[in-house]
């Protein structure tokens, strides 16, 4: 896959000491030019000057074949960057690639590129070997730009396909692919630092490839990619990423932390599978909160995601308890205030939260916080995602904030991330 990067390398047209015309050949060796002194071979010369006819007749073929004619006949450095020269302008007229790659090349290589055009010459040598899928070519030319000073943000992403394209698209984890994984997410990194420096926007896409590279090759890094494609492009798809990275990293989390986790997939439009329903009303179920297991299986089935028959063994199950669980809310609640510890408050405000009375669910959350007795972490978390869905991500901000441990502070970091998005 080739980046769509907003910086484009771009050829000048009229080069300094470029294009030679027929009388400089000749006699005008006191006339200065900004280009190296070169002394070139005489029949190279001459071949030079047939070519440059042919192609001011738009002869390019012949122009090819003097060219071919005058290699033949080189015998210095000077002979090759003088060709090279050639080569290029006529490669620009005839918009020939591959001819401008070869110059461009011939150039570099004779070691008489003058220093204020070797930077761009070797990027645009390193893009043409990319596209050509000349690996090895690609990445020694793109570092060659960047020790002359070149645009990183315009050489590093092309070093960072390069390697990519070494790596393949079998199995990034093993060696060498994982080695040219890693080298081509360094490239890219520093691609997207370049970039902001520079004051530019880095294209969301860059970030994705780097979970996808990452992820192929097992690098502990995915998660860090991640966290940078959800803030480059702050979409439920891309927190999903980061929720699965998470679950999968710790993988003896309680089902009243995933329950938490999987809250947050469905504020941000991040359940998008059936097993993203089922998986939310599972843990709701488990966890005993009636309210939310039917929602959850109710939204899967408006959307389309969720058949008739899945999840209904939980939804048949938490549905009938629903009408007697809301009667007794209102008796726990005055439980809750003689209590002499918080933990009334917060199974209270575990269901009101489930059956979306997001109000009552932060008041008994408080509650329980005052009285105490209660684990500290996962109140706060839980007043948290009550603040949130209520719309005050101000006062949820300060409650995820105030978690202190574990993975429960890995949880609320997530929310973060999410209410980061929002303003608030």
């Amino acid at each position: 896959m080739r980046f769509v990067t907003p910086v484009a390398l771009v050829l000048a047209l009229a080069m300094t000491g470029g294009a030679i015309s027929a009388p400089a050949f000749a006699a005008k060796k006191e006339e200065k030019k900004a280009g190296p002194k070169l002394n070139v071979s005489p029949d190279v010369i001459k071949a030079l000057q047939t070519a440059q006819k042919a192609a001011e007749g738009q002869d390019f073929a012949g122009a090819k074949a003097a060219l071919a004619e005058a290699d033949s006949k080189a015998t210095s450095n000077d002979d090759k960057y003088q060709i090279g020269a050639i080569k290029l302008n006529t490669s620009i007229a005839a918009k020939d690639t591959a001819l401008q790659s070869e110059a461009l090349n011939q150039m570099l290589d004779s070691g008489l590129t003058p220093p204020e055009q070797a930077g761009q010459f070797n990027a645009i040598a390193a893009d043409q070997a990319m596209q050509a899928k000349n690996y090895d070519v690609a990445i020694q030319r793109g570092q060659a730009a960047l020790a002359a000073g070149y645009k990183a943000e315009s050489v590093q992403p092309t070093i960072a396909q390069a390697y990519f394209g070494k790596a393949g698209t079998g199995n990034g984890s093993v060696e060498p692919a994982r080695g040219f994984n890693q080298q081509g997410l360094t490239a890219l990194k520093a691609a997207a630092d370049a970039m902001k420096a520079s004051g530019q926007q880095v294209p969301a896409q860059w970030y994705q490839i780097g979970v996808s590279r990452a992820e192929a090759a097992k690098l502990p890094d995915v998660t860090e990619w991640a966290k940078m494609a959800y803030q480059a492009e702050p979409s439920g798809q891309n927190l999903r990423t980061l929720v699965r990275l998470f679950q999968r990293a710790n993988p003896n989390i309680s089902n009243r932390e995933n329950l938490d986790v999987l809250r947050l997939l469905s504020i941000s439009g991040g359940l998008v599978i059936a097993a993203d329903y089922t998986e939310y009303a599972e843990m709701a179920s488990k966890t005993g909160i009636y309210g939310e297991v039917k929602s959850a299986i109710d939204a899967g089935r408006s959307k389309g995601v969720l058949s008739a028959t899945q999840g209904a063994d939980v939804y048949q199950t938490a549905v009938p308890k629903i009408a007697g669980d809301k009667s007794t809310l209102g008796a726990a609640e005055a439980d809750a205030q003689k209590a002499a510890n918080g933990k009334i408050a917060a199974a209270t405000g575990d269901a009101y939260l489930g059956y979306g009375d997001y109000a009552k669910a932060a008041a008994m959350f408080e509650l329980a916080k005052q009285k105490g007795g209660v684990e500290a972490d996962e109140i706060n978390s839980r007043l948290g995602i009550a603040k949130a869905l209520g719309g005050d991500n101000a006062g949820a901000k300060v409650a995820f904030e105030a978690v202190q441990a574990g993975s429960r502070k890995q949880i609320a970091g997530l929310w973060l991330a999410y209410l980061g998005t929002k303003g608030a």
